[in-house]
């Protein structure tokens, strides 16, 4: 069993098609996975076993018959509890929708649902998307499978804790201010947070129209092409996803990184990082370079600005959003929770027009920046995973600073709207992992898709798995 939980998305989606594991063989996997690593991680919101059982013995039936549901039949996966799905409870991390049973479905969930996927349950994540660790006073706190004493990230928690300890072969995951990209590096996952307008955000709960994109947590850059092809598009239902035709993501992992040039920030991304994670910076650059990249210096603008803008933004949307529940059910909500939703109503409105108006002119002098690179290569953050009492904000009197500090490279990329791309690079003498992020324009996933996959097959970073603790 524990041999089929530890293929990739791919690998078990081609497994069940070609008839080598049966559906039932790979939900019970996973199943005997969860039960294992529940009580150490707690990673689900709800573990739905007789349902997805039932559910894989249909698509095996329907497989026996010659019937296919699309590229993903029989596959068990679980999402972050934010993305509604018609008749199931979706709590959104909180105490106010913990009974919340909506009547619609999103339609990123909708689109891999309809590609034949079987549905585990859902997975934890920090109150209303709005945190950046993995805390929450209402389910409790995910852990890194790692180290259980280390936060997870997020607020995609339960995505990267369950993705990394072959609880779920994928997770779909949200990014509106690093939630993607923090629990890919923490957890030592492949991250894809997706360019604003690629993936329909119809039915997804929602924390910031600017800045909100629906990404993916996954083992490999392959599985994350997979399902972005399946989700990317246009949708009546969100105006603001982009259609046209799209790129073959998958064609796109099998290119190399020959004849690519890889751009390193030559300030605030290198300032103040750690030595470990320096350390994984500069072997990746060797990588990269063994593979036929050119990798070269680049100055890009002030990105304390755009992370500020960034701010401005995500705490002003956040409030409107919530104004309703924090007038009428402010004791429902998290201490932390609510004092960053109540900072957001002290924003002037000419400070929230100014970043907005400042987002386009911004972009443009990013892209005039990295004209001649198809990526940038980032640290996702200064350090790998801190601990979960050192980033308490209710235990611990530096813990705001902590949240601070893992932010800062995720923020800016945020603001510009710009797709990324976290890979797994490396690990501390603790043995926590240690992300990168490739940075590219927009809607260039399929570049950085394919800088990905190439990086991980000149790597193994990316199939280590964690033990389960004692």
């Amino acid at each position: 069993m524990s041999e089929i939980a530890a293929l990739s998305l791919t690998e078990a989606a081609a497994a069940i098609a070609g008839k080598r594991i049966s559906s039932r063989e790979a939900t019970e996997a996973c199943l005997a996975r969860i039960q294992d690593w529940q009580p150490h991680l707690n990673a689900f919101v709800a573990i739905e076993a007789e349902g997805a059982l039932d559910a894989a013995e249909a698509a095996d039936a329907a497989l026996a018959k010659g019937e296919s549901h699309g590229p993903l039949h029989g596959v068990p996966l679980a999402h972050k509890d934010m993305f509604y799905e018609a008749g199931h409870v979706c709590t959104c991390g909180s105490k106010i929708r913990r009974d919340f049973v909506p009547d619609t479905t999103s339609t990123a969930l909708a689109r891999i649902k309809a590609a034949g996927t079987v549905r585990l349950g859902t997975l934890h994540m920090v109150e209303f998307a709005y945190g950046p660790t993995g805390h929450n006073v209402h389910l409790g706190d995910c852990r890194n499978p790692w180290n259980i004493a280390h936060v997870p990230g997020g607020s995609s928690s339960g995505s990267g804790a369950a993705v990394a300890a072959r609880l779920t072969f994928a997770a779909l995951g949200s990014d509106t201010g690093g939630s993607v990209r923090m629990p890919a590096h923490f957890c030592g996952v492949t991250g894809l947070k997706t360019t604003v307008g690629r993936v329909s955000r119809a039915g997804a709960m929602p924390l910031s129209h600017s800045l909100d994109t629906i990404g993916v947590l996954t083992r490999t850059a392959e599985d994350a092409a997979l399902l972005l092809g399946l989700m990317a598009g246009a949708d009546p239902a969100d105006p603001t996803a982009v259609g046209g035709a799209l790129p073959d993501y998958l064609a796109a992992t099998r290119g190399s990184l020959s004849g690519l040039t890889i751009g390193i920030p030559s300030d605030f991304y290198v300032e103040g990082i750690d030595g470990e994670t320096g350390h994984v910076l500069e072997n990746t650059i060797a990588t990269l370079t063994r593979e036929g990249a050119r990798v070269v210096p680049v100055t890009l603008p002030d990105q304390r600005e755009l992370s500020a803008a960034s701010q401005t933004l995500l705490s002003v949307e956040a409030a409107a959003i919530h104004l309703p529940w924090l007038k009428e059910r402010p004791q429902d909500y998290g201490a932390q929770v609510r004092a960053r939703l109540e900072n957001g109503l002290a924003y002037p409105g000419v400070t929230y027009e100014q970043a907005l108006r400042w987002r386009g002119p911004a972009l443009s002098a990013h892209l005039a920046a990295v004209a001649g690179v198809d990526a940038v290569l980032a640290p996702v953050c200064p350090s790998p995973s801190p601990t979960l009492a050192e980033s308490d904000v209710g235990g611990s009197l530096n813990a705001e600073a902590v949240i601070q500090g893992i932010t800062r490279f995720t923020r800016p990329v945020n603001y510009l709207g710009l797709p990324s791309l976290v890979v797994p690079a490396g690990r501390t003498q603790k043995g926590l992992p240690i992300g990168l992020q490739f940075i590219g324009r927009p809607f260039a996933e399929d570049m950085l898709l394919r800088i990905g996959a190439d990086f991980q097959r000149a790597t193994d970073f990316h199939l280590a798995m964690p033990e389960l603790p004692a």
